[in-house]
């Protein structure tokens, strides 16, 4: 139920299911002409018509949050926690450093509330929220960092959020690279860099920060293997590299759930997607959220990547049955959220909207959809040919 009519017939998008004796996206109205069918649509009640036209939308629904739950179930949480954060501090990538982060900030709070995983920071949640801001610790001062109007339009990728901050982390050597400076050293698994030229080194991106400004150049590293302590001294690569791998000495916490658990979690997830894309929606009438957030099936396709990964196949797809339900309820005549909107009325008033009318609401419906469509796929175009 629901979709896009006659145009599908021509071009597969969407779904399209015509029934009996109803007046719909298809406009055959000509049989409308005659008395109703025992079996038609128009000659059931309205309760009735009403179950079937949110048939679809329920079925998106369920399908989504079964999803959820397997996931919550098979794979449980992993992320780095709010006490880490506070232990480590973050790192500030551009888009970070935009709005005030620096590295080393500990952030406290989202809005004067606490947060459990470092993935909250860049949540929907977080950046659509009006007025948000974010507490911080800096050198033993607190600042608020607030959340510019309209900053979610910075993340319109995966390759966004990853520009945006991070928990920062020791680490380790774990291989060098045959030929690297780091293999002229000897350097070894286990050895950690404390210090280039002097400056001490106690996280991951000190590291590349120091060595990116000793591209070409020689420099003096101090080596902590176990207890001893040792000095190298080697040539950075014009990249800013020494050709090491390394492990982090921080592990993120893992949570397991029951199917009790899996079924309350998956569950708030599922509905969680809807609500923030409900206020991204609405946002998005009030400009604060750009169009060029609207993607067609270009778009989705993008999403999905070109390398099969379980966890994210079946995360989208859960993702865009909940959106699809959303987006299916909405009262747009054409969709079925339209003919629910005209259902209520009738049960409401006691009496049917017209079939002229109807069949007008329809045509006008169906403009509206594909403009969407057309704008979606435009924008899905567009992307490709600037990069977005």
């Amino acid at each position: 139920m629901g979709g896009n009519g006659v145009f599908d017939r021509a071009v597969p998008l969407g779904g399209f299911v015509k029934i009996s004796g109803m007046v719909d996206e298809s406009m055959d109205t000509e049989q409308l002409a005659s008395e109703p069918k025992d079996y038609e649509f128009r000659a059931k009640p309205a309760w009735q018509r009403l179950i079937v036209m949110l048939g679809g939308i329920i079925v998106n629904v369920v399908t989504g949050i079964v999803i959820f739950v397997v996931l919550v179930y098979q794979n449980g949480e992993t992320y780095f926690s709010r006490d880490q954060v506070l232990e480590h501090g973050i790192v500030a990538y551009e888009i970070g450093r935009e709005i005030g982060f620096q590295d080393g900030d500990r952030v406290l709070d989202i809005n004067g509330l606490p947060y459990e995983s470092v993935n909250e920071l860049s949540s929907g949640d977080a950046l659509l929220s009006s007025g948000g801001f974010y507490t911080v610790e800096r050198n033993g001062e607190t600042l608020r960092i607030e959340i510019p109007r309209g900053f979610i339009n910075r993340f319109s990728n995966e390759e966004a959020m990853a520009n945006f901050i991070n928990i920062r982390y020791p680490f380790e050597v774990s291989q060098t690279q045959p030929g690297s400076a780091a293999d002229a050293m000897g350097l070894q698994e286990g050895d950690r860099i404390t210090a280039i030229n002097g400056r001490a080194i106690a996280y991951f991106n000190e590291l590349q920060e120091k060595l990116s400004t000793l591209k070409g150049e020689e420099a003096r590293f101090s080596i902590a293997r176990g207890s001893e302590q040792i000095e190298k001294t080697a040539q950075v690569s014009e990249e800013g590299m020494i050709g090491i791998a390394i492990n982090p000495l921080i592990e993120p916490v893992r949570r397991k759930y029951g199917i009790g658990e899996s079924v309350v979690k998956g569950t708030e997830r599922a509905f969680s997607v809807v609500l923030i894309n409900a206020r991204a929606l609405g946002k998005m009438f009030t400009g604060e959220v750009s169009t060029k957030n609207v993607s067609g099936p270009i778009g989705m396709a993008k999403i999905y990547g070109n390398q099969w990964d379980w966890v994210k196949f079946w995360s989208i797809t859960g993702l865009i049955s909940m959106i699809l339900a959303f987006m299916n309820l909405l009262p747009i005549p054409a969709l079925d959220g339209g003919h629910v909107m005209f259902l209520l009325y009738e049960m409401i008033s006691g009496r049917a909207p017209s079939d002229a009318f109807l069949e007008n609401a329809q045509k006008v419906g169906m403009v509206l959809l594909l403009a969407i469509m057309v704008f979606a796929i435009g924008n899905d175009i567009l992307k490709i040919f600037t990069g977005g």
